[in-house]
């Protein structure tokens, strides 16, 4: 595992999964948030995050965490493994509301700082609509890969920890 894709609704734990796999596997991190996002909320534009997300998947080790569609196909063609989060949509909500409360004011560690964490209705509605949105895309995304690739589907917390546990061994 060199080249980590991580997948997932918001909140379903990516950038938490993709900060602990860095520590242990000790590999490079980059979150897609910080690519696209400038400060003040300001979008990077499709061109300009194409070419930041090809600068990193040109290198030989990353853990890339993020749901760009329009970079899914460069990050699938690159990555060795593919991990996809699939977590039951109350509890990717919660963690959203979560972390809005704790990081209030702010940008969290996984977010170019100038943009503070906030929350809208759309932003509601996009993690409720994900599984019927984009999860079967991905899962047959992954399912294309199956014997050329590393494919880790991890479904509910169990899951992620036992999968944790794993790498620590």
């Amino acid at each position: 595992m060199n080249r980590i894709m991580i997948a997932g609704s918001a909140g379903a734990g990516k950038s938490t999964l993709s900060r602990q796999l860095g520590e242990a596997l000790q590999l490079p991190v980059v979150h897609l948030d910080t690519l696209y996002w400038n400060p003040g909320w300001v979008a990077s534009g499709d061109e300009e995050m194409q070419r930041r997300v090809e600068a990193y998947v040109a290198l030989d080790q990353w853990i890339i965490d993020g749901n760009y569609n329009k970079t899914f196909p460069m990050r699938l063609e690159r990555a060795d493994t593919i991990i996809f989060l699939d977590m039951p949509r109350p509890l990717c909500l919660y963690r959203v509301l979560k972390r809005r409360i704790q990081y209030h004011g702010r940008s969290r560690p996984d977010l170019t700082e100038g943009c503070p964490e906030q929350i809208d209705w759309a932003f509601l509605k996009w993690i409720w609509d994900y599984p019927k949105r984009s999860r079967l895309k991905i899962i047959q995304a992954m399912e294309a890969q199956q014997g050329v690739k590393n494919i880790i589907f991890l479904k509910g917390r169990k899951a992620v920890k036992a999968f944790l546990q794993d790498i620590a061994r």
